[in-house]
């Protein structure tokens, strides 16, 4: 039983680490979409390079950040992915854990 125990509270840590990941990369894709947007109504654009801003053009800028937004997709839905994985493993072990409880 205590090795039940052990194995559902790795999964629960390995849930909670991918739950900060979604909302990391959730928050990234906001962010993305916001700057797409403003690149697009932008007479002039700028591109942070280190410490300093150097204009760029809009076009390339957005492609730039398109190829940004695309890479965040692909982990999120990646992540979602492991996120429901983990969600079916938490409960296997959460009925064997009590099916070996109830048998004692």
């Amino acid at each position: 039983m205590a090795g039940k125990v052990q194995q559902l509270q790795l999964l629960q840590k390995n849930m909670e680490n991918i739950l900060q990941q979604k909302q990391q990369l959730e928050t990234q894709h906001i962010e993305l979409d916001a700057a797409l947007q403003e690149v697009a109504s932008a007479e002039k654009s700028y591109k942070q390079v280190g410490k300093i801003l150097i204009a760029v053009p809009g076009d390339l800028l957005r492609k730039e950040l398109q190829e940004k937004k695309d890479i965040v997709d692909i982990r999120l839905k990646n992540i979602l992915k492991q996120e429901e994985n983990l969600k079916q493993k938490i409960e296997e072990v959460q009925k064997e854990a009590v099916k070996e409880l109830q048998g004692k």
